[in-house]
Order: structure tokens, then sequence, then C-alpha cells
């Protein structure tokens, strides 16, 4: 396996991800922005944080699958989300979940950056992601 995930001893521990990865490999994967659009460009839940957490899980696995990796070649997952509140992160986190009973996902390194708005109304999340594999 190309990536190993990491929680230094003495540091906090977060559930949703892992403070570092390290990576061998001779293939980087870069994935661009996802949002919960099903293939026809229509978006997936809308309103529901939750359900569009898991619709873009659904689409980084398709770019992954395309490249040839899947979620435990993610080195780096960089979440953007539309007016984010704390109070926001239960309905986040149950979209993780979610997403985790669908597919075998990892828990790489990750950043949750508040934006004002995304792409376009009724875009609440977003997210890059960044692979390795062999």
């Amino acid at each position: 396996m190309a990536v190993t995930l990491i929680n230094p001893e003495g540091h906090v521990r977060v559930p949703v991800y892992h403070h570092v990865a390290v990576a061998t490999g001779s293939r980087q994967v870069h994935i661009a922005g996802q949002v919960a659009w099903d293939e026809n460009g229509e978006l997936v839940a809308p309103g529901d944080l939750a359900g569009q957490v898991v619709q873009v899980y659904r689409n980084v696995a398709k770019g992954l699958a395309a490249a040839g990796a899947t979620f435990h070649d993610v080195v780096r997952m960089t979440w953007y989300a539309a007016g984010w509140k704390r109070e926001m992160y239960d309905a986040f986190n149950a979209g993780i979940e979610q997403a985790a009973r669908e597919f075998d996902i990892a828990t790489p390194p990750a950043a949750l950056i508040g934006v004002e708005v995304l792409f376009e109304p009724g875009i609440l999340i977003e997210a890059e992601v960044t692979a390795v594999v062999e």
C-alpha cells in the first residue's frame, strides 16, 4: 500500500482524519473540487449537508477508480463548506459516516475551510482530493 496514516503520540485524536500521511509511489492523482452533482450535473440533496457529503464521496470514488486508485491511496482531502458554522459539524460527520457504509474509506489528513459561497447557489460542500499510487 502506498499510504500510511499516522496520528502522532501525544497529539489530539480526531475521528474523521489522521494528522499525517506518508506516501510512496510514482503516480500522483489530483481530483478537482467535487460537489454534489449527479452524472447529469443536477444537484443531489438540496439543503441537506449530509446528503451532499455522501454525493461528493460518490463522485470522488469515480475519480479515484478512473485513475486506478482507491480511498486508501488518498493522502489529503480539503473540504470547503459554504456558510460554515460549528453547528453544521454533526451533519457533516453524518455524511462521512454514511459514506463509510457505502465505501471502504480511509481517514487521511484533511482540512475543512468555511467559505461564504461555492460555485453556485445550493452547493453546500466541495472537496479536493490528492492520492498517490504505486
